[in-house]
């Protein structure tokens, strides 16, 4: 692999914001002072003792991309046949992945995300293995290697580290082959080693996640959560009607309660795409406190359907958002694509406002993936700021506020992006070009 500088310039000290999301809403005129990386003042009017940079248009914290599966990165365009091909399609790259294209196709992808505005992303990474199973010299290689890709970037990551123990869902055999382990302790003991190596990082943490309540033995699922306790966690829930369907046939419950069962539901839990739930499988995950990483994009591309997201929130479910398969990199077409798509299945609008779907992006993405000072531009929090300008034809003549961020505005809009204190360069025609490469060599 090729390592190249972060894509980040040295930090400045102090900006005025000339419009920021704040405590919950816009104001005007924000001085905000940076120290070790971490907002030291903020406050509204106030007058900088040293020379502060002047960010026009609207700022809004970091947004946190929960959910990323990176070789999916390389089937954008390339995925609207049949589901057959797109499988095809997905185990052709699975199966060409190797440490050097990973980090390629990571580097790439992560900057598109830096670029539009994410700050944190969750990788749900369950390619450990070499095509065909053998596990690499240092079995957390991959692991590391994505850990670089995001560091070459500029933004934090939490790798979310699958276990699949090989029984059951074989719909991606060369994926199930990449990713399985012997069993939960082992994975533990995988997982803790890659801890070690990532030790001290300030850019990179490690959690767990489960491809699906197929992906391992019934009687092991509440080992794999003691192995996975204190860790983030997500769970691939209900993406399509079929996991459900075979999991009240194999063991006569819903995957839902079989994931309570076992102690896999909770506040630290994340249960991805969530789309296929009755009443009762609501009401679990919203009693337990579990959030849901919603999709929204890649749901609509993969033809999933459209989740009870609001049922599941006034349960007590709590919203985050993450690009999934990155048919879209686009934190702004995920918050407005939560509301649009259930207008769609309702006839009717109101579902979500724009403050709600705002927090969902930035506040609860970074708490969900275990970075719970990160989202908020407030005294003590890490320093990230996303600035949008306010005079594109998109976002012009909108009313400069939340609406404007959430209904109007894309990913081109964003001018300026800061992470940890830094200043990320922003490079799309290089990041193109190298997804272009990468992407060639992958499906050649």
């Amino acid at each position: 692999m090729t390592h190249q500088e972060p894509a980040r310039v040295s930090p400045d000290t102090a900006y005025v914001l000339e419009r920021a999301w704040v405590d919950g809403e816009f104001r005007d005129e924000v001085l905000v002072e940076v120290l070790s990386g971490r907002f030291s003042r903020v406050e509204t009017g106030g007058v900088s003792a040293v020379p502060a940079t002047r960010l026009a248009g609207l700022t809004v914290p970091g947004l946190a991309n929960v959910h990323s599966h990176v070789p999916h990165r390389a089937l954008r365009g390339l995925q609207h046949g049949d589901r057959q091909a797109w499988r095809w399609r997905l185990d052709q790259v699975v199966e060409r992945l190797d440490p050097d294209s990973m980090f390629e196709l990571a580097r790439a992808t992560y900057r598109e995300m830096a670029a539009a505005g994410f700050t944190t992303v969750g990788e749900f990474h369950d390619l450990h293995h070499q095509a065909g199973g053998t596990p690499y010299e240092d079995p957390n290689l991959m692991g590391v290697v994505l850990a670089e890709a995001a560091a070459d970037a500029g933004i934090r990551l939490t790798l979310l580290d699958a276990c699949r123990l090989g029984t059951g869902d074989e719909e991606l055999p060369a994926q199930a082959l990449r990713s399985t382990d012997a069993d939960p302790e082992r994975w533990a003991l995988r997982v803790g080693a890659l801890e070690k190596t990532l030790a001290g990082s300030e850019h990179a943490r490690v959690g767990a996640a489960l491809p699906t309540v197929r992906a391992m033995p019934r009687d092991q699922l509440p080992v794999f959560a003691r192995a996975a306790e204190d860790r983030a966690l997500q769970v691939h829930l209900c993406a399509t009607q079929d996991e459900d369907t075979e999991c009240r046939a194999r063991y006569g419950v819903s995957a839902a309660r079989l994931l309570a069962d076992a102690g896999l539901l909770g506040p630290r839990t994340a249960a991805v795409h969530a789309t296929h739930l009755d009443d009762w499988d609501v009401a679990l995950l919203g009693s337990t406190g579990t959030r849901v990483a919603l999709c929204p994009t890649t749901d609509r591309d993969l033809g999933h359907g459209v989740g009870p997201a609001r049922r599941l929130h006034e349960a007590g479910a709590r919203l985050t958002l993450g690009s999934g398969s990155h048919a879209v990199i686009d934190p702004f077409e995920e918050m407005r694509a939560a509301e649009l798509h259930a207008r769609l299945v309702s006839r009717r609008r109101g579902h979500w406002s724009a403050a709600e779907l705002l927090t969902a992006a930035t506040r609860e993405g970074h708490d969900a993936l275990g970075w719970p000072d990160a989202g908020q531009i407030a005294v003590g929090r890490r320093a990230d700021l996303v600035t949008l300008t306010a005079r594109s034809v998109r976002t012009a003549g909108t009313g400069g506020d939340e609406q404007t961020v959430v209904f109007a505005a894309t990913a081109a809009d964003v001018t300026h992006v800061v992470v940890d204190g830094w200043v990320l360069a922003r490079e799309a025609e290089h990041v193109g070009a190298d997804l272009d490469a990468v992407v060639a060599r992958l499906l050649r």
